[in-house]
């Protein structure tokens, strides 16, 4: 199949075009930051793409909307008595400086206790946690990865977990990879199976069109209750370069 892909700008919004052998023009807006993506035919100019997003600027706006209006976490400090979340859970932590490696331990339901060394930076200690909810994600993600693949009928080359800006997974069909976004650490784990359905399924179907659909509905049941409560769970508040 062969794809054409550009970025435009309409009305100021940045927009993701991808051109190939479809029927129909598709606009999507997608969580958490409100990525704007036109799957459209081959044959569509750039012109009557800007023009059919334009017609739907009043829905895409709308969307977008609603995901700034989600709610997002302040900004972390790395301080005892700071909320942190891990896999749905909420934590209060408690910074203990110590000599020795730093680490991450909950100590109960309730409690996270981040040890570092004394005189340790607000980063330093940020990347402490985002070390530890990395290591944490691929511990949980793998058995899950086998499982979904079992359900979904195909398998992965390779798969990792990173920083994403405006994605909760992504997957490069050529090299048969999926990436989880790390922020699914600090989601229910059911969030991150959903993610891994949703990328599975990537394998076998490009596009999200009704056999896309229909796959979830068999692979995953339960993914739109899911969907749902993964965007309406609070966003981080990051600085991106």
């Amino acid at each position: 199949m062969s794809i054409d892909q550009f970025n435009m700008k309409v009305s100021g919004l940045p927009v993701e075009v991808v051109r190939k052998s479809i029927k129909n023009l598709h606009v999507g807006v997608y969580p958490p930051a409100g990525r704007i993506r036109v799957a459209a035919p081959e044959a569509m100019s750039k012109d009557a793409v800007r023009l059919a997003v334009i017609d739907k600027l009043s829905w895409i706006k709308k969307k977008r909307a609603n995901f700034k209006a989600q709610p997002r976490q302040s900004v972390r400090k790395m301080v005892t008595g700071e909320t942190h979340f891990f896999f749905g859970q909420r934590y209060r932590l408690r910074v203990v400086e110590r000599d020795g490696p730093a680490k991450v331990s909950l100590l109960n339901k309730s409690t996270m206790e981040l040890s570092v060394r004394p005189g340790s930076t607000t980063l330093q200690k940020a990347k402490v946690i985002q070390n530890w909810h990395r290591k944490e994600l691929k511990a949980h993600a793998e058995p899950l990865i086998e499982r979904c693949e079992k359900v979904v009928g195909v398998k992965v080359a390779d798969w990792g977990v990173k920083r994403m800006k405006t994605k909760w997974g992504s997957c490069n069909i050529e090299a048969r990879r999926i990436w989880l976004n790390l922020e699914l650490a600090k989601k229910p784990i059911e969030c991150t199976e959903y993610i891994i359905s949703h990328e599975l399924n990537h394998l076998l179907v490009r596009n999200h069109n009704d056999r896309f659909v229909a796959n979830m509905d068999r692979f995953y049941p339960k993914w739109r209750t899911v969907r749902d409560l993964l965007n309406s769970m609070p966003l981080a508040n990051e600085e991106w370069e």
